[in-house]
């Protein structure tokens, strides 16, 4: 089939080349020339033939929507939009409401597997009427990994990037889970040779995954991690979980508590621990330190 991907960057570009390899045929734009095969929406559109399927791999908020609210003047009725971005849930149905007052469908897909998809694929979580999601399927077997999974039509507009919005909130809790323990294990003079034991739960464990791969990966580079600073960015979706666990009454502690340790990486000195020394001072007479 014919695909129209906007966005080309580190996911989209590579997802160009996994789409391709496939057989399929793929015209991609992008704001850098460089990158894209046309240099306008309209030129895009114009060069697919109908019913088009239109891919938007830009980052979620207003370039999105500005993209979207563009093919809904280029687009025909029939044809598809599909925002594989880390969209909020929320905005689908309103993308799904506005396209579909021209006739146009809409998908959403939530899409992990970052620099490693063009090789291993990519998991997709997608949502969407049948009919729209099986426009745009033989793009989604080119892009899934080889074999039963990695690809599922979660449900109604907004199931893909919500299922999305989840898998990133356990991927938080999972990675502070991993950088405690060897924290801890860094810190005691009895364990040697912290990576190595990293490296040993990867057979035979129940806690090997792909992330404790990376994790080894990441030290065999740097054992100890000394050209890295402590701060970690995060990327919108793992406080959307926990704003829609309080929604519905959900308890998340370990998801909630690995977001807080993010905004906890970004004080250089904190004002809470302030707090805390000044009233271990007032009570027990501990020592605290002064700047």
């Amino acid at each position: 089939m014919e695909l129209g991907l906007v966005g080309l960057g580190k996911m989209g570009g590579n997802m160009r080349e996994r789409i391709r390899r496939a057989g399929h045929t793929v015209l991609g734009y992008d704001r850098n020339p460089d990158l894209a095969d046309v240099h306008s929406l309209q030129e895009l559109v114009g060069k697919l033939s109908g019913p088009r399927v239109v891919w938007v791999m830009v980052p979620a908020g207003e370039a999105t929507q500005s993209t979207i609210d563009e093919l809904a003047e280029l687009l025909e009725p029939g044809d598809v939009v599909v925002d594989g971005g880390n969209s909020r849930w929320t905005d689908d149905e309103k993308h799904a409401e506005e396209l579909a007052a021209k006739g146009i469908g809409f998908v959403d897909c939530g899409v992990s597997g970052g620099v490693w998809g063009l090789e291993n694929g990519y998991a997709l979580m997608y949502g969407g009427d049948k009919e729209n999601v099986a426009k745009v399927q033989p793009v989604f077997d080119a892009l899934k990994p080889e074999g039963d999974f990695g690809a599922v039509h979660a449900g109604r507009v907004g199931a893909g990037h919500f299922a999305k919005m989840v898998h990133n909130g356990i991927e938080y809790a999972m990675m502070q889970a991993y950088a405690e323990g060897w924290e801890l294990l860094e810190k005691v003079d009895s364990v040697t040779d912290v990576r190595d034991v990293f490296r040993s739960w990867q057979e035979g464990t129940v806690i090997r995954s792909w992330l404790l791969d990376l994790a080894v990966n990441a030290l065999d580079e740097d054992e100890h991690l000394d050209g890295l600073r402590g701060y970690a960015q995060d990327s919108g979706e793992g406080r959307w979980t926990v704003e829609a666990a309080i929604d519905h009454a959900v308890p998340l502690p370990a998801i909630t508590a690995s977001l807080f340790a993010r905004f906890a990486s970004r004080q250089e000195d904190s004002p809470q621990m302030k707090m805390i020394a000044a009233l271990r001072n007032q009570f027990g007479g501990h020592a605290v330190e002064k700047k």
